[in-house]
Order: C-alpha cells, then structure tokens, then sequence
C-alpha cells in the first residue's frame, strides 16, 4: 500500500462522528451497532461499573491479529483510528483490502476500559492501571483481555496507546509524533524469533511512513516489565508491537496524528498479510532513534527572575470539563538555559514578566505579560 493511497482511504472513510480526545462509551456504542451489520460484532464482558466491553471480528483468513485500543481510558487517538478502519472494510472494494479480508482475521476490542474513557483517566474505576495488571489479573478488563487472547490464539497483538507531548524521536529537536515497540520478553531483552518478527514489522511501517513523517518516529523504552501486558503477550510467543500516537504540532485534539495512526495499522494489515519472510530484516530496527523526553508544550526563554536570567518551561494537563477535554498550562520547570524544545516558544528578551500567578513548580499559569504584551498560554 503507498501512502497516497492510504491518505485517500483515510478522507473517504473518517468516521465524522468522533473527533478531539474524549472519546467515551456513548460515542462509539451507535458506531459498534453500525459496525454490526458488517462484521461480528459481540459483547465479550463487561467493566468494574458493568459496562459492556465490545469486539469486532474482521476477516475469515488464517493470520490471527489481535488489537485492543483505550487500555488507558484517555488515550483515544487509536480508538478514532480503528473506526475509520472498520468503516474501510465496510465500504471499499479495492483488491488490497479484500486481500486483507482473505489472508487475516481481526479481532479488535475498541475500547477495553469504558470506566476510565468515560472519566478520562489512564486506569479502571478500581483506580488500577490495566497495563500493570497482565500477571495479577485482578480487574475484570484484564481478566477478558487474557482470555481473548487465550481463545482466540492470535498470531500478532498490536497494542494501542497514546503517548505525552514530551517525545523527540532520539536526542534531536525531531518530534517523535509516533512511537513503535516490540516489547522485551525477558530482563536480557533477548531478540527472539518472535521478537524478530515485531521488529521487523515496525521497521516495515517505519520505513513506509518517512515519505510523510521523516526522522520523527521513535522507539519507546523497552525496559521489561512483566506486568505489562505487551511484554507478557511477547514472553508467551507471540509478535507483539505497542502502538503510541503522539503529537504533531498544534494538533491537541490529535486529529493528524489520528490519519497516521490509520496508516500504521492499515500498513501493518497489509505487511502481515502479504509478506512471506517477517523477520528477516529485524536488525533495520535498530536504526529506529530512542525516545527522549526533550519537549514541553510552552517554554519561555531568557526570563528575568530575581537577577538571574531563566527558562520556564510549562506543560499542559489534560482536564474533562462539560465533556471536552481542556489543557491547563502549569509550570513544569524553572532552570537556568533548559536544554529542551518548546512545541512552542516565546522569548522574554532577559525582562521580567507578569504572570497570572506566582512562578512555582506544578502552578497554574494561564498567561504572561511581556513588555506590556500579553501570551496566552491555552493551546
């Protein structure tokens, strides 16, 4: 598939009912009925708060690929994505997607945690995070996932999340506005053949994606972690890749960085089902930069504070207000040249500034006044 191609697909088949970052249970509940008429379409158990947790089968072929989206409730840019691909596979005719259809069988569970989407918080209404759960199985969410995964025997697992607005891809003023991963199996890191395969596979997708997003794709920290669900998945033998949507500039609703999501998945479909030696160029992988954690969303230069010249550095968090999502600017850092980059930057030119409030770590700063002009600091 080019990347042409996919971006047509991605205009034709966006689904215009879900847009921004709260995405919840009432919103894709009259999607997961319209999906039905297509695809098998099932309730596989239910939340901490008896919410039903839902799957979609796609395909009849002998390559079994398992997803699952919103393990954290507020990282929904990959359940946006998903339902532009089921619409993809309700609506086009191109031979490259029915090849799909013949070659794979996927199941995918839309949206694993309906309690903390709803909330929009990372873990369950239990107050636990799903993705430390895969080996104490306590939470009715993690207890489904493992017998999906049990049952239906996949021969892949992809594994959506969404990522902070801190990446670079490597120690470079590179964005890293999507991250890829083939988890750890074990404390070595060991490159097992199935390892091989997860690599390969994102080298793949990497590879195909630098016409669009070139140098800004980055490999996330594959320290392992057993209680994770990628590397538990992977330790069990089975190719996994973790899937984090990040941030392109200025799109805070993440709406561009929803297309690319669409374009990843959508490669790695075509990938497994068309390409025979997976695995073989595993050690491409490697050429993949390291995340960093060289960004913040605001940084204000050279600010004169009590006689010394700093940067401040602000970060947004992510507030549910009247079911919108509001990033609030609080003060992240205050140091002397902050070696980071700013998704945004204003320079202060060695002045003091006024601020809405007092310049302290974690407070809330909504705007500055430098030189008698006024910054906004909401995105």
């Amino acid at each position: 598939m080019t990347i042409p191609f996919l971006h047509q697909l991605f205009l034709s088949n966006k689904s215009k009912k879900l847009y921004g970052r709260y995405i919840s249970l009432d919103h894709i509940e009259p999607l997961i009925e319209e999906i039905g008429k297509n695809f098998k379409a099932d309730v596989i158990g239910s939340s901490v708060l008896k919410k039903p947790i839902y799957s979609a089968t796609i395909g009849n072929g002998p390559k079994r690929i398992l997803m699952w989206s919103q393990m954290h409730g507020n990282e929904s840019t990959t359940t946006k994505a998903l339902f532009d691909i089921f619409n993809v596979f309700s609506n086009s005719n191109e031979s490259q997607i029915k090849q799909i259809i013949k070659s794979c069988t996927i199941f995918v569970i839309p949206m694993l945690n309906p309690d903390g989407a709803e909330a929009y918080t990372r873990v369950n209404a239990n107050g636990v995070d799903l993705n430390r759960d895969a080996q104490s199985l306590t939470q009715p969410e993690s207890k489904i996932l493992r017998q999906v995964f049990n049952e239906f025997k996949p021969d892949f697992c992809f594994n959506l999340h969404g990522q902070r607005s801190i990446f670079s891809a490597g120690n470079t003023d590179k964005l890293a506005i999507l991250s890829f991963l083939a988890p750890a199996q074990d404390d070595d890191s060991s490159v097992t053949p199935n390892r091989k395969i997860a690599m390969d596979l994102i080298y793949r997708m990497y590879n195909a994606l630098q016409i669009v997003i070139p140098e800004q794709i980055g490999i996330y920290d594959d320290s392992f972690n057993p209680a994770c669900v990628g590397d538990t998945f992977q330790s069990l033998g089975v190719p996994t890749l973790l899937f984090e949507a990040g941030h392109f500039p200025e799109d805070y609703n993440r709406e561009i960085t929803r297309e690319l999501i669409f374009k990843s998945l959508m490669l790695g479909l075509d990938i497994i089902g068309n390409v025979s030696d997976l695995g073989s160029h595993h050690k491409f992988y490697f050429q993949i930069p390291q995340n960093e954690k060289l960004y913040r969303d605001i940084i204000i230069r050279n600010v004169l504070i009590d006689g010394v010249v700093k940067d401040i550095a602000i970060q947004y968090e992510e507030v549910l207000k009247d079911n919108l999502v509001e990033f609030i600017p609080r003060v992240d850092s205050i140091e002397v040249s902050l070696n980071l980059f700013g998704h945004r930057e204003i320079d202060a030119n060695f002045q003091k500034i006024i601020a809405s409030s007092e310049l302290k770590l974690d407070n809330e700063i909504v705007y500055v006044v430098i030189n008698n002009e006024k910054f906004s600091l909401f995105s």
